[in-house]
């Protein structure tokens, strides 16, 4: 009877797990696959990187990712949610290498991509390739501009001429940068 009780309870709990998450695997699972693509070392990317012209990079990071961290100096950015919808927009004709910060994700784009009949040179992780002496590209974000403020709504940077009446007191202009 205590048998039959245990069983029971797993059984519950298991199901009560799948009914929770929709019956949908596990996310963890989902991406702990291990993946097929060939993971680059520093050599392999940085002799790549040395024939742009045969060469197309996407990175499949979130672009907080890419100023944070830094990238490669020339890249297409398609998130890795994005990436099969995308299919159609990518070049066929270069060797494709994927990035993100240590070859998970785009090890998953690398497979997606040569299931489609791309070739593909391999999947790189930006923070391995630094650890390993690689030199990444820093993107720096534009500084905040002022909220509907335009070159045309600007204020001058010097005073107008003005016209006084004579023997009037002439009218004094202060022009201030970003006044408005």
């Amino acid at each position: 009877m205590r048998r039959t009780l245990l069983t029971g309870l797993l059984v519950l709990s298991a199901v009560t797990v799948s009914a929770q998450d929709g019956g949908a695997p596990s996310r963890v699972a989902a991406t702990s696959a291990p993946t097929h693509a060939h993971v680059l070392t520093r050599s392999e990317l940085d002799s790549l990187l040395s024939h742009p012209q045969n060469l197309l990079v996407i990175d499949v990071r979130r672009p907080d990712e890419v100023s944070t961290i830094g990238g490669l100096p020339v890249y297409l950015s398609i998130q890795l949610s994005d990436l099969e919808k995308s299919v159609a927009w990518i070049p066929k004709g270069r060797s494709i290498i994927t990035v993100s910060n240590h070859a998970k994700r785009a090890g998953t784009a690398a497979d997606l991509l040569a299931s489609k009949g791309f070739k593909v040179a391999g999947a790189v992780g930006v923070q391995t390739y630094e650890e390993e002496g690689g030199k990444l590209t820093k993107v720096v974000p534009p500084p905040p501009s002022n909220a509907g403020a335009t070159p045309a709504t600007a204020a001058p940077t010097t005073a107008a001429p003005t016209t006084a009446a004579p023997n009037a007191a002439a009218p004094t202009t202060t022009a201030r940068a970003g006044a408005r």
